[in-house]
């Protein structure tokens, strides 16, 4: 199946973004990708923000975020109601926030796994569909209204 998936992120993540676009569009993938375009510094929100949007919008089906840690793109792409960002660092936890949570962002943490181990977190995200089940009732408590 292919879909069409958003990246963005800050500085510290502008390569691993690079390189999972790479992987993405070889797997027959469509990208959007929202910045940055350098590894000049910038504010993470200035590219979360946009990712987001083009999830919530329909625009994209998934969103990928990379920033050092990834704490800062999740919190800023959690701030939309109809965003569940998961901050993942190994493929285990990338398949259960897809599998338990309907995740639809994938965060990642450029400064704390290899690159090949951010491609497997993206492959298993991408590739792992929502349970449903009992999972459904919880994650439709998430939303604040």
């Amino acid at each position: 199946m292919s879909y069409t998936i958003a990246l963005g992120g800050d500085h510290a993540g502008y390569t691993y973004k690079k390189e999972v676009i790479a992987y993405l569009e070889s797997q027959g993938h469509k990208t959007i990708d929202c910045g940055p375009f350098s590894e000049a510094s910038v504010d993470y929100p200035d590219f979360s923000h946009p990712v987001a949007e083009a999830v919530e919008s329909g625009k994209a089906t998934f969103g990928i975020l990379i920033c050092g840690s990834g704490n800062g793109v999740c919190m800023t792409a959690n701030k939309h109601q109809d965003i569940r960002a998961g901050l993942c660092w190994t493929p285990e936890i990338a398949m259960l926030t897809r599998q338990h949570n309907n995740a639809n962002v994938l965060c990642l943490p450029a400064r704390f796994i290899p690159i090949e181990e951010a491609i497997a977190c993206v492959k298993m995200f991408v590739e792992t569909p929502f349970e449903g089940g009992r999972h459904e009732g919880r994650v439709n408590k998430i939303a604040c209204c």
